[in-house]
């Protein structure tokens, strides 16, 4: 039996944003903010001399060093988040941090508070 490993690492940050399409909710429309969280899954084998994936601590730096641009900030004026929903802050993430971070298959990006959460995954390649 094959097995494979996953490690996950929290995040969190706090940002506004609205929502300008013609169909937005009038209140959407507005600048609102949030507390956001994610969840960052790595996946691989671990390593023979340490036993783990890769190490969490050094993760937890460089998600904190790619999230650290939107904590705080208007992410409609963030480059690259002009139109600002769950699943293009999921897949923002997702691309800063895919050089980084060997083993990354996904992002999750939520808003507690509001019941609702956003993955972007990557696909299995196939054989």
């Amino acid at each position: 039996m094959a097995l494979t490993f996953e490690i996950e690492k929290d995040f969190q940050f706090e940002a506004a944003h609205y929502f300008g399409h013609a169909d937005a909710n009038d209140l959407f429309k507005k600048v609102h903010g949030h507390s956001f969280k994610g969840t960052v899954t790595l996946q691989g084998d671990p390593q023979d001399d340490k036993g783990w994936i890769r190490d969490l601590w050094k993760i937890e730096q460089i998600i904190s060093g790619v999230v650290a641009p939107l904590d705080h900030a208007l992410l409609n004026e963030v480059e690259g988040l002009s139109a600002p929903a769950l699943e293009q802050i999921a897949e923002w993430i997702f691309e800063r941090l895919e050089t980084k971070l060997p083993g990354l298959v996904c992002v999750e990006v939520g808003r507690p508070s509001c019941g609702e959460r956003a993955r972007v995954r990557r696909l299995p390649r196939a054989l």
